[in-house]
């Protein structure tokens, strides 16, 4: 058994999965917190790919200079095919014992906490995670690094679409990413002052297509701007439009595909400072002997979330924000 206070002298760190702004915000403060705190740092580059790899340098305070601004990951991301196997695991475990490695601190969305959930239990191996994606989908933390980013994004190009669509009569779908979560289309939807939201929690229920436009596209609005979350059940809005032109041929509909736009840009600070506190708490909570959680904030405080818990799923979209965009929207 390794990965007591006693035994941690070196902390490795990594950026897995899609890359959000504030993830080299993370970075800064875990390196900068652990030199601090006496540890040595190493930065594992592309993710669990460059820990099989053993694709690992030393970090230095110097290392994480002038980054704090910038979107994306120094340390670079990529999907690892490998670590998705035993051996490959068995691999990363060796490259990164070789390298002196006795805990790691991983930033990423539900794939990569769950990578580290089942590296932390077959190798024992002390891990913390940071929750690092746009989609705020994680359980246990209120939000996510980069999901306030990518709200601020959208919101500043559903403004723009906004102009062009007041000038034409128009029905506007801009697709956001979260396909499993409704999150960025619900609250930017709001933010923006769009006429709807369609996102995966309601579309079982109801078909807001059919809803909008016999409800909310009212003679007096001659033109809407409808928020989608990407769905491959639904074809997204590309298939909302294509519905359009068949169910509804009397509107003209466009779409906006807003894509990987989402995920870059230099972080708001509320990113900023979310990922600063956050790389913090990640090197108290090995101090304090924590491993396999995720860092979370929780009504303004840090708290431990088990693995398991911020991989399930289980964020609840607010029915009374879906019911905001109705009633701000006639």
């Amino acid at each position: 058994m390794f990965g007591t206070m006693a035994t941690i002298k070196c902390i490795g760190i990594l950026t897995s999965g899609g890359d959000a702004p504030g993830m080299n915000a993370a970075i800064r403060a875990v390196t900068r917190t652990a030199i601090y705190n006496g540890f040595t740092v190493k930065g594992i580059m592309r993710g669990y790919h460059g820990l099989v790899t053993g694709e690992i340098v030393d970090f230095r305070s110097k290392s994480v200079s002038n980054i704090i601004q910038q979107g994306g990951t120094i340390l670079k991301t990529a999907r690892s095919k490998e670590f998705r196997t035993a051996e490959g695991r068995r691999a990363a475990y060796e490259k990164m014992k070789a390298a002196g490695i006795d805990a790691l601190v991983v930033i990423g969305g539900d794939g990569s906490l769950s990578g580290a959930k089942t590296f932390a239990e077959e190798f024992d191996v002390p891990i913390v995670g940071l929750p690092g994606t746009i989609d705020n989908d994680l359980g246990g933390t209120d939000s996510t690094i980069g999901y306030d980013t990518a709200l601020n994004t959208i919101v500043e190009a559903v403004d723009k679409l906004r102009d062009t669509a007041s000038s034409h009569e128009r029905l506007f779908f801009v697709e956001v990413m979260g396909h499993t979560a409704g999150f960025l289309a619900l609250n930017s939807a709001i933010a923006s002052g769009a006429e709807a939201a369609i996102i995966p929690e309601i579309e079982t229920e109801v078909d807001p297509l059919a809803e909008l436009i016999n409800n909310g596209f009212r003679k007096s609005k001659n033109s809407a701007i409808v928020l989608v979350a990407e769905n491959p059940e639904t074809g997204g809005a590309m298939g909302l439009a294509q519905r359009i032109k068949e169910e509804f041929p009397q509107y003209d509909a466009r779409v906006t595909i807003l894509g990987h736009i989402q995920r870059g840009g230099s972080p708001t600070a509320i990113d900023r400072i979310l990922a600063s506190r956050m790389g913090e708490a990640a090197i108290e909570a090995l101090k304090e002997g924590q491993r396999n959680v995720m860092i979370g904030i929780k009504n303004g405080q840090m708290v431990y979330v088990p693995f398991s818990k911020a991989v399930a799923h289980n964020n609840s979209i607010n029915r009374a924000m879906l019911d905001l965009v109705k009633i701000l929207s006639i």
